[in-house]
């Protein structure tokens, strides 16, 4: 259980030169970490940046939008930006709005909690044809993130191949089966229902390369996939049958061993000829995706499971009709200007919190990291309030030697002219709000969660 704890400040602190913190990243990692800092320290003053006008990130880009009751905890978001110490600077773009050497000058410390953006790629022949992207893309584009409002314009494909067993890879499964009007009723991108209203989808395939007791699903949605109104699930007996070695390897895991024994159910469900259908694929692997400019089709290697429960191919192989490729195999971090990064891991190098100048090498002063550019692509949504108060106790630690900044410098005040200088239209946390009561003065009107505006440019006018 996470304890706030009051830390009396270094003689250099106090309400008049509070302590300044930059966080870089408005998502949940973000705001834990001001949540932290806010609880922790009196005399302190941060800002949270974001290179969008919208607060919140994964929660509202990333979280499926039939998951409304996972959205709910910004609301605590909401509380913490109550905080009159705590100013929300969204639009504005680290590295470039707000260079490194301007951070470094005006702020005390900064902790970078910009996520893993990036993906992993699948690494096999075909994989840059059209039709094949992250599964990361398509998220982006059904919860209506700006950058990719235009990634998809029809959904022609019949066959779907989803690469990965993860929650992502049933998200993506999931909104790809379900009917229009079940999305009709959720928050999803309004480009996103006008495509998927027109969807030719009959077969949606989610590819595991290994075994049932290894996928990283979690049971909740693994049962949702088995209650879809739309499609029928079909699971292969086989490919279900867990080797003596996995069921050791989950002996102590309720969880697992209840995903086990869900999928053996599926395998035994009848077809009740529903206009989709969901095949949930173990131990195969894509090697190769085949089409002259878009894909057309995959060929899959069956694998099995070493000594070490890893996959190794057997050199049988089949091919599946795939008009559409998703990858979800991994996440990684992106490099920000001037920050040290670890291009092997894709995240910012870090000891306990505290930012490294290369991997494995010496702590940066007054340079932190908090959540998955900090750890990797662990965890839900919730597992980074607590990795973010542990860096949070690392700045602590640290206050006596934190950079030094003139007074001037220090005010709040010299980073709205600086941006003002440069034309930057900034976001507050009370403009954001007049978004947010339009966006969800849409919704009442449809009967939705919220209508959501996708353009940045539309975003800053109604924020005003």
């Amino acid at each position: 259980m996470l304890t706030s704890f009051m830390v009396k400040l270094p003689v250099m602190f106090d309400s008049t030169h509070p302590l300044r913190v930059l966080v870089v990243g408005a998502g949940p990692s973000g705001f834990y970490t001001a949540e932290a800092l806010l609880k922790d320290l009196q005399d302190v003053s941060v800002d949270l940046l974001d290179r969008l006008p919208t607060p919140y990130g994964l929660v509202r880009y990333g979280v499926a939008p039939d998951h409304q009751k996972i959205k709910s905890v910004t609301k605590m978001y909401e509380k913490t930006s109550q905080d009159p110490r705590l100013r929300f600077l969204g639009n504005v773009n680290f590295g470039s709005d707000l260079t490194h050497a301007e951070a470094k000058k005006h702020y005390h410390a900064v902790v970078y909690t910009v996520g893993a953006s990036a993906d992993r790629n699948l690494g096999i022949p075909g994989e840059n044809l059209m039709g094949s992207m992250s599964a990361t893309e398509f998220v982006a584009w059904y919860n209506g993130h700006p950058d990719y409002c235009d990634r998809i314009q029809n959904l022609n494909a019949r066959h779907v191949a989803v690469v990965g067993v993860g929650n992502v890879a049933v998200d993506v499964t999931r909104i790809l089966a379900k009917s229009i009007d079940e999305l009709r009723t959720t928050d999803i991108a309004d480009h996103a229902l006008d495509v998927l209203k027109d969807s030719k989808v009959t077969d949606i395939y989610m590819l595991g390369r290994r075994g049932p007791a290894q996928a990283k699903f979690t049971t909740k949605e693994l049962r949702e996939l088995g209650e879809l109104g739309n499609a029928d699930i079909i699971v292969n007996p086989s490919e279900v049958e867990v080797d003596a070695k996995s069921l050791e390897s989950i002996a102590n895991d309720p969880g697992m061993k209840k995903n086990v024994e869900i999928l053996q159910e599926f395998s035994r469900k009848p077809l009740t000829g529903k206009p989709r259908r969901v095949h949930l694929r173990f131990l195969v692997s894509p090697v190769e995706l085949i089409g002259e400019s878009s894909v057309a089709q995959m060929r899959l290697e069956k694998n099995r499971l070493d000594e070490n429960l890893n996959a190794v191919g057997t050199g049988e192989f089949e091919t599946l009709p795939t008009e559409m490729v998703l990858r979800s195999v991994g996440y990684r971090g992106i490099a920000l200007p001037d920050v040290p990064f670890d291009s092997k891991r894709g995240v910012i190098p870090n000891e306990a919190g505290r930012v490294l100048d290369a991997p494995g090498g010496m702590p940066v002063l007054g340079e932190y990291v908090a959540g998955w550019i900090k750890r990797g692509p662990s965890g839900v949504v919730g597992t980074n309030k607590a990795d973010a108060h542990d860096t949070v106790k690392m700045l602590v630690a640290d206050m006596a030697n934190l950079n030094t900044i003139s007074a001037d410098d220090s005010r709040p005040e010299a980073i709205n002219k600086l941006l003002d200088d440069k034309n930057i239209s900034y976001v507050s946390f009370k403009h954001w709000q007049a978004l947010d009561a339009h966006e969800l003065q849409l919704g009442v009107a449809q009967g939705r969660p919220r209508v959501k505006i996708t353009s940045i440019a539309q975003m800053l006018e109604l924020s005003k």
